[in-house]
């Protein structure tokens, strides 16, 4: 963790508190901030819990600080933040699809800048099964109790539910976000077939030994930009990009038709730290 990371995250703990003050009950640092080890184009991402929803003029000054805060998504030396608010009572008992209360992403920067401070459409938010799974598997305490005595286990069924929910949007966003997709497809896959959450690198690299020839290419490029070997650069393979992911999408699809996951109840997601 370098001084600049260091002092981004302090940005944002002191940005929480000032704001969340006595209702905030944790902040938690997971992603591959501590499972895989950041990479060029990763994000620092944070979990905030709080006792209580925020208020308009609360999600504004977020939405103004953060803007300042976090790095300007392939640009400068600093790294993206993504920051998702959530209100204990939405996800405590646990329900799907959970509730969130605010987020900031660098996807969503060029609304915010539009004035625009829940540019949502909904606040049911799927992929917090994911974020929350990721947190109590590995995640580091900024502030308050540890993640368990705050959080309830995703069930497994739930977080194979938040999987296929995502794929959708994902697959739509392939042409603007190719190697984020692509990396993300591969982490899905990999989960879904070994019930495993791994970094965006390895589950590039098992991915590429499962693949048919023609589609490892396509792969490589996606992980050797992630890990800073290569620059951002698609058009020598473009007409590959989307029947790659299209495979790796009907691979996730079957394998995830194929679980009855009323008869899953027993099983469970696990880390890997590779």
């Amino acid at each position: 963790m370098n001084n600049e990371m260091q002092q981004q995250i302090q940005q944002c703990f002191d940005l929480i508190k000032a704001i969340l003050n006595n209702d905030l009950l944790g902040v938690y640092l997971f992603g591959s901030s501590i499972a895989g080890g950041l990479q060029k184009y990763s994000d620092i991402d944070l979990l905030v819990i709080s006792n209580r929803s925020t208020t308009h003029d609360e999600k504004a000054k977020f939405v103004k600080n953060l803007l300042e805060i976090s790095g300007i998504y392939m640009k400068g030396e600093r790294f993206p933040i993504e920051m998702t608010i959530i209100e204990k009572s939405q996800v405590s008992p646990w329900h799907y699809p959970p509730i969130f209360d605010f987020q900031y992403g660098e996807w969503l920067r060029s609304q915010f800048n539009d004035g625009i401070i829940e540019p949502w459409g909904s606040n049911e938010m799927p992929d917090l099964a994911i974020m929350i799974t990721q947190v109590l598997l590995a995640s580091k305490t900024l502030y308050g109790a540890n993640p368990h005595e705050i959080l309830c286990k995703v069930p497994y069924t739930d977080y194979m539910l938040a999987t296929l929910d995502a794929l959708p949007s994902l697959m739509a966003d392939i042409d603007t976000d190719t190697r984020n997709v692509l990396l993300t497809l591969a982490r899905i896959w990999r989960t879904v077939e070994t019930d495993t959450i791994s970094s965006k690198p390895a589950a590039a690299s098992w991915s590429i030994k499962q693949l048919p020839q023609e589609y490892i290419l396509v792969m490589h490029r996606a992980k050797a930009i992630c890990i800073g070997e290569e620059k951002e650069y698609w058009d020598d393979i473009k007409a590959l990009i989307k029947p790659c992911a299209d495979f790796i999408s009907d691979k996730i699809n079957f394998k995830l038709a194929r679980i009855n996951l009323s008869e899953n109840t027993y099983k469970s997601i696990n880390m890997l730290n590779e």
